[in-house]
């Protein structure tokens, strides 16, 4: 019984050494020990068409016309040279639009500076040999007539380029007329927010009734971006939400293989595409019927798309549909205020459950302190407040179990060639003494799933990323540049190792002062946040240990 609780943390121990160099390994691209790389490789040359499930009827640049069935995207990533470039810029974001169906080909993310890349900003959109990452709209019919759609030419109206005045700043795209019918788009752009308004004008002018449908869609390729943090992944790829379903991940893989699994038709819902720290969505928030498409469309290329039926346009008339396109960084409260369930796209991993609550809390105290460094210590006092007690048991059943370890070694050394003897008298001793060698476990286990959900939520929050706290620490997100604080916590968690019970076994009793330097080894590679969190939460645990030991009477001389 006695060596029950240390095998039992050297389990968790064991399994949080596998799980991060698991995550280390997907980091890198290496492929995961527990199941495929969710990165989609390219596809052999002379690939079939693209999966049924897609908007049918729009023109790719191998054909004018495609059989109902095909994408509703090019499948080339570059814009012919032909196609005129607007930039709009306003305080938060830099916008550009092509002619080439008033497509959002590049946008720059003002406020967020690149880490990889020093002195300039996240781009999120972008169009270029590197990666393809764009937001497409436009017509089809159900019957394949033809009608504009992101590759259709565009006109661009004349109009201010830079918000300097006012809250807001439009641009206007007029298609010529496909089949009889003008499509024209008009994109909002606001001071202060990374929503844009999009609206969609369709104008039959031909003799005879039409029925499209507005498709709003993401186009991505699978590559994986450089970020986020060395020891974890997050989802990064296509989703949904629906009221039925909720919040819904779509895998590249999934989608590449066919086995894309998720709602199909709905009177509500958005969709997205998602990676650390950002996301862009389409949204569309009053209810009206819509179908929700992924398909691949190209070598490593990806879409998602909402389609709107809009009834029957008579001709002469004129029809409108209203969108928003959300692109930016995943701030939740924002989010939340924009559509409903659109805060998921954080990704929370398992522990969402504990980490929405634990982000609430912190964002509350940062709203008083001003500070997310002094934020993060305020919330572990508070936890460790809120655990006290049941700390306090723990660290009392391991004060108990260091006073008992003389005569359990004393045992061992007696009775080293009887071991049923031995385990008999050990179990005497606890009862005599009221020892519990597993007391000190079940706090661990507890509390254990908010420590994770903690961890979730200090490394995926966007809100962190260039924060500081004090002095040298200017990046929360970040790791420490001089390592001061992995240093203050590998010392912090050894002074705790020394507090704790020597075991009896002499191998056990190395490996006891092995494990912590390991496992902080780890800690030179984690966010400056991570290592805050744990270096108060080891100090405020060794205050605590130490008054319980020193009550009881067994520290160490």
């Amino acid at each position: 019984m006695t060596d029950i609780r240390r095998t039992l943390l050297w389990v968790v121990f064991t399994m949080s050494l596998v799980l991060l160099w698991d995550a280390w390994n997907k980091h890198n691209g290496q492929p995961s020990f527990f199941g495929p790389r969710t990165t989609a490789t390219a596809p052999a040359a002379g690939a079939g068409t693209p999966p049924a499930s897609a908007p049918a009827g729009v023109p790719t640049p191998a054909a004018t016309a495609t059989a109902p069935g095909a994408a509703p995207v090019a499948a080339a990533a570059a814009a012919p040279v032909a196609a005129q470039q607007v930039t709009l810029t306003t305080d938060v974001v830099k916008a550009t639009f092509s002619s080439l169906g008033g497509d959002l080909v590049r946008l720059e993310l003002l406020n967020q500076v690149d880490e990889h890349e020093p002195g300039k900003r996240v781009v999120l959109f972008d169009r270029s040999a590197e990666r393809t990452y764009l937001a497409q709209t436009g017509l089809v019919s159900a019957t394949g007539a033809p009608l504009p759609t992101h590759l259709t030419p565009m006109n661009v109206a004349p109009g201010p380029r830079e918000l300097k005045e006012g809250n807001e700043l439009q641009l206007r795209f007029e298609s010529p007329e496909v089949g009889g019918v003008q499509l024209v788009k008009t994109y909002t752009l606001r001071r202060g927010e990374y929503t844009v308004g999009v609206r969609h004008e369709v104008i039959n002018r031909s003799a005879a009734p039409v029925t499209p449908q507005l498709y709003l869609q993401l186009v991505r390729d699978g590559k994986a971006l450089p970020g986020g943090s060395s020891f974890y992944s997050t989802f990064t790829g296509p989703a949904l939400y629906t009221e039925a379903s909720k919040f819904h991940k779509v895998s590249f893989e999934d989608i590449a293989k066919g086995k894309a699994e998720h709602d199909k038709r709905a009177d509500n819902g958005w969709i997205a595409m998602v990676q650390h720290y950002y996301a862009s969505a389409w949204l569309v928030n009053q209810a009206q019927p819509r179908e929700f498409r992924s398909a691949k469309i190209g070598n490593d290329l990806y879409s998602i798309a909402m389609v709107l039926p809009l009834g029957e346009v008579a001709p002469g008339a004129t029809k409108a549909q209203d969108a928003q396109l959300f692109a930016g960084p995943q701030e939740e409260k924002r989010l939340e205020a924009i559509a409903p369930g659109l805060e998921l796209v954080k990704d929370y991993g398992y522990f969402a459950i504990l980490s929405k609550p634990l982000f609430w809390l912190l964002d509350k105290l940062h709203g008083m302190l001003k500070n997310w460094g002094w934020s993060i210590i305020a919330l572990v006092v508070l936890l460790k407040i809120a655990f006290y007690w049941l700390n306090a048991n723990a660290y009392k059943s391991m004060a108990k179990m260091k006073a008992v370890n003389p005569r359990i070694m004393a045992l061992r050394e007696r009775y080293k060639d009887n071991p049923q003897q031995l385990q008999t008298e050990m179990m005497r001793i606890y009862r005599e003494e009221k020892v519990n060698p597993l007391g000190g476990c079940l706090p661990i286990f507890i509390q254990m799933p908010f420590f994770i959900a903690l961890y979730w939520v200090l490394l995926s929050s966007v809100e962190m990323r260039n924060a500081p706290w004090i002095g040298w620490i200017t990046d929360l997100s970040a790791k420490d540049p001089y390592f001061i604080l992995p240093l203050l916590m590998t010392a912090s968690t050894m002074l705790q190792t020394w507090l704790n019970p020597t075991p009896p076994d002499p191998v056990q009793a190395k490996m006891m002062w092995i494990m912590p330097l390991a496992f902080s080894v780890m800690f030179f590679f984690f966010p400056a946040g991570l290592v805050l969190y744990w270096l108060t939460n080891n100090l405020l645990s060794i205050a605590q240990q130490y008054l319980i030991n020193k009550r009881l009477g067994v520290l160490n001389t």
